[in-house]
């Protein structure tokens, strides 16, 4: 899949699945924007800290795209690490989120 385009997934008849959505959709869209205002400030071969931001944002990415995957197959707001459900306020600030605050703490 290419960065640059938007994600198009079929609508559902579900409201809190096209809002989950809506939320990693603007999470993407602004990832992508970051993306292409590092690559229009050009970058010297020696710039770790730029590429360093780059390939965080690209995993943030990935992240994003697994979560619309979970949405689709049931599994989104499940923690990865114990299979709680991750608090609807955390999935509200950080949508793509796999894991539960506790399971993170003990991932990192």
């Amino acid at each position: 899949m290419s960065l640059d385009l938007p994600r198009t997934e079929p609508r559902s008849v579900n409201p809190a699945a096209d809002e989950v959505r809506q939320r990693l959709e603007h999470a993407r869209t602004t990832r992508l924007a970051q993306l292409k205002a590092l690559d229009d400030t050009g970058q010297n071969p020696g710039d770790h800290l730029m590429s360093n931001q780059k390939d965080a944002i690209k995993r943030v990415l990935t992240e994003i795209d697994e979560a619309f995957a979970r949405v689709e197959d049931g599994t989104y707001g499940s923690c990865l690490g114990c299979s709680k459900s991750v608090p609807p306020e955390r999935l509200e600030i950080l949508p793509h989120t796999r894991y539960c605050v506790a399971c993170q703490s003990r991932a990192a």
